[in-house]
């Protein structure tokens, strides 16, 4: 079936899409005779709720272009002209007789227009007329005439009052009056206005790149207060990201700075606040990738205090949910750090108190409401709270993923493993995804098998090992995927010899019972995929042995009772310059969830599996350069 959508309907796609900036022809208006017929275009009120620029040549010529300017000021529109003159456009012509308050010229006016109204938090659209460019202005006049005669005829034959049938029977009629003249130019000003579009959203994606503070009005609307679109109708996320929400203040020496002099005294240099927080981050790394609205829930505290209110306000500004933050007594998360002169984090504070006191009963209240997908929690949460999310996540069969933070927190999640191992099902580890480091990943496993928790001396541990049966094959395997490059496009990056030499393979293997899927990070060694599988019909099984023959970076180790291992070893992609690493990690699980949400098999499959890192992974590159927590490039990424 073809088709097309009017601009009401575009309009209602693109707020809904996070779109700030559409083209067309020519936007519905009133009517010529709508003092009686009432007759006008749903195109003009949806202007007033849809947050969207809407680029045209104007109004379509068969309308009454007075009545709608006239309307468009009632319902509180701005209309603003594309060029030198105010006088707004006739589609086919560049005059219509009628003035326009305001003008811009180019498309950095343009879009800084658009960015100011809604920094205010104002929720309804502009209209910016582009004229007819010049060259097809010529033949305006005669398709003028064309338009009046088939308006008089359509008033003789009945036609005009017909409804929604009008328009379709004019522009059909002015088409064979002017021998096809009309539909040139209707081509004509429809890829100018699409030019100019363009241009305009180019130019407000550079300034969502800057850090800026957003503007706030005396009565700023609360954090317990959610967006009034999620108010009103609520609509159920795919995926929660319970954690921590933050403002990240980076501090950067400048390169000709003598790092000696910096101990015990101040140097020259950059800093830039932006928005942070392990869960925030990953939260809105999803929400750009899956390009939804609504998908993505962040479930986060903040405090009533400025930093809150920026928080609130940044948040709303990228099309994200805000009716997850909840307000609280204590004071918002700010993270101060100091990054060298290449962008790597040298040293920090973080003051992150907010999040673990975040109480659990508000985060269960929120997941029972939702009910989503997919879990999402980082380490900054408490372990009280961890384990409540993990108990109700693995009752109800949602799916969990641990971002385990930094070193100190990665082990955070050991308290509720220790809870579950007696009760859960051997098929079904308590936790089903977890992003660790390669240091993380050590952590974990020096203390889970620790005198404090002891998990690999419980029976149930033994019992999944011993249904996994890796044996000699497997260790022929390993010795085998050791001995491979890291990047066969880079040799300096040297062998994956790592895996054996600091037992990476053996400390993720050994955590599989506990952590169904494990995505290492490795930095610029790349990821690494760890994960135990269950399938009675062994059919998945088979397609992951089938790969297997054809991979060098793959094993699939075949257990007992339809248990089988995979262990791959993805390499790292091109790195350009690095502007800062500190949210490098999260953009990469962001986008891993929008995949998983989009592609739930996506660990079933090995070709989906291969899509889903390489998207993750080019999600990191695109951040390590960018001097924001997240890439506002991460928008342009297909999944």
């Amino acid at each position: 079936m073809d088709g097309g959508t009017t601009c009401s309907a575009t309009l209602i796609f693109a707020a809904l899409a996070g779109i700030k900036v559409f083209a067309t022809g020519g936007l519905g208006g009133v009517h010529r005779g709508a003092q009686d017929s009432m007759d006008i275009s749903a195109d003009l009120s949806e202007l007033t709720r849809c947050p969207v620029g809407l680029v045209s040549s104007g109004v379509k010529s068969i309308l009454d272009i007075g009545r709608t300017l006239e309307y468009l000021e009632t319902l509180g529109v701005p209309v603003v002209t594309y060029g030198k003159s105010r006088e707004f456009p006739a589609f086919f012509s560049r005059s219509s007789g009628f003035q326009v308050p305001w003008n811009v010229d180019n498309p950095v006016a343009a879009a800084k227009l658009l960015h100011t109204q809604w920094q205010f938090g104002m929720e309804n659209g502009i209209l910016i007329a582009a004229p007819i460019p010049e060259e097809h202005e010529k033949i305006g006049s005669s398709i003028q005439k064309a338009v009046d005669q088939a308006v008089r005829e359509s008033e003789e034959n009945g036609m005009s009052k017909r409804g929604k049938e009008v328009t379709p029977w004019l522009l059909s009629r002015i088409v064979e009056l002017t021998g096809g003249d009309s539909l040139i130019s209707n081509v004509a000003l429809l890829k100018n206005t699409a030019l100019i579009g363009g241009q305009i959203a180019v130019q407000y994606q550079k300034l969502l790149s800057e850090p800026t503070t957003p503007v706030s009005s005396p009565d700023n609307k609360s954090a317990e207060q959610p967006s009034k679109k999620h108010d009103d109708l609520f609509m159920p996320a795919q995926l929660v990201v319970v954690g921590s929400s933050a403002i990240d203040i980076t501090a950067q020496a400048n390169k000709s700075s003598d790092p000696n002099l910096a101990t015990h005294s101040t140097v020259p240099g950059s800093v830039e606040m932006s928005l942070g927080g392990v869960a925030r981050n990953i939260a809105e790394a999803s929400h750009r990738v899956f390009r939804d609205p609504n998908s993505t829930l962040l479930l986060s505290p903040i405090g009533d205090d400025a930093f809150g209110r920026l928080l609130v306000d940044e948040i709303r500004s990228m099309g994200m949910r805000s009716d997850g933050l909840v307000k609280t007594n204590l004071k918002t998360s700010v993270c101060n750090m100091f990054v060298d002169t290449e962008g790597h984090l040298l040293t920090g504070v973080a003051d992150m108190g907010i999040t673990e006191a975040f109480d659990e009963t508000t985060v269960l209240e929120h997941l029972r409401k939702h009910k989503p997908a997919i879990v999402a929690f980082d380490g900054n949460l408490s372990p009280i709270s961890i384990d409540s999310v993990v108990q109700f996540c693995y009752s109800e069969g949602i799916k969990t993923f641990f971002e385990p933070t930094s070193i100190t927190k990665s082990t955070a999640i050991l308290p509720s493993i220790q809870d579950r191992i007696t009760r859960m099902d051997s098929k079904v580890s308590p936790i089903t995804f977890a992003s660790p480091n390669l240091l993380e990943l050590a952590q974990i496993y020096r203390v889970a098998r620790g005198e404090c928790y002891d998990l690999m001396a419980h029976p149930m541990w033994w019992e999944i090992v011993d249904s996994m049966a890796l044996g000699q094959q497997y260790r022929v395997d390993l010795e085998r995927l050791a001995r491979k490059a890291v990047s066969t496009a880079d040799p300096s990056k040297g062998d994956l010899s790592f895996l054996v030499e600091k037992g990476i393979a053996s400390m993720a293997v050994n955590l599989l019972p506990f952590i169904q899927h494990l995505v290492i990070k490795c930095g610029n060694l790349g990821v690494i995929v760890a994960m135990r599988k269950h399938d009675d019909d062994l059919s998945k099984a088979s397609a992951w042995e089938q790969v297997h023959v054809r991979s060098d970076r793959r094993i699939v180790a075949q257990g007992k009772r339809g248990h089988f291992v995979v262990l791959q070893h993805f390499p790292p992609l091109p790195v350009g310059t690095i502007a800062n690493v500190t949210g490098a990690g999260d953009s990469f699980v962001g986008s891993f969830l929008a995949h998983l949400l989009r592609q739930p098999q996506s660990m079933d499959d090995p070709k989906l599996l291969e899509s889903i890192i390489d998207t993750a992974q080019r999600a990191a590159v695109l951040t390590l350069g960018s001097q924001r927590a997240v890439s506002p490039a991460l928008s342009d990424l297909q999944i």
